[in-house]
């Protein structure tokens, strides 16, 4: 069971997805983490341990963006970690993914895009959709809802059980 938190705004997004992360710890608490849009790129603060830890990072006050996502994480692959927590970007970091929930066929989706020139930092399921959304969002030759597209045909190539994903991207 995780928590996950977005927010869209004027306001700047990380305090109000701690307060969402502090309302939804109970689904998760042996890591937190916060993605925010800075400047045309991904920003991210991710601890292990509670959401009061990742709400006294030294690092938290550097995300000033007002678009956001944030999870709080009850880990099913992977241990308790800095590296392992939500969320997860892509290798290009173009894109920042939190998920809940189990992507049964990661192992062979992580050959595959390994076999395709990718790399992983991390030991979760998780880490296979941004990469995924990247690869096809790569090859897509349409300008109109492309990354739309990417979304969809990477969903499409998950086996998952009980899963909610939230994720955006940066770049055009």
């Amino acid at each position: 069971m995780c928590g996950i938190v977005g927010y869209i705004g004027n306001s700047k997004a990380s305090p109000i997805l701690i307060n969402g992360l502090t309302k939804l710890e109970y689904r998760g608490y042996d890591s937190a983490g916060i993605s925010t849009i800075e400047d045309g790129k991904i920003g991210i603060v991710k601890n292990k341990g509670r959401v009061k830890e990742l709400e006294c990072s030294k690092d938290i006050d550097s995300l000033n963006g007002t678009i956001g996502i944030a999870h709080t994480r009850w880990a099913t692959h992977g241990k308790p970690s800095s590296i392992n927590a939500h969320p997860h970007l892509d290798c290009h970091e173009n894109f920042s993914v939190v998920h809940n929930g189990i992507i049964e066929n990661h192992s062979e989706l992580k050959d595959f895009l390994k076999n395709a020139g990718y790399s992983f930092v991390s030991d979760t399921d998780t880490e296979v959709i941004p990469n995924l959304i990247d690869y096809y969002y790569s090859k897509e030759t349409a300008t109109h809802n492309k990354f739309a597209i990417a979304v969809n045909k990477a969903t499409k190539d998950l086996n998952r059980k009980f899963c909610n994903c939230c994720y955006f991207k940066i770049r055009t």
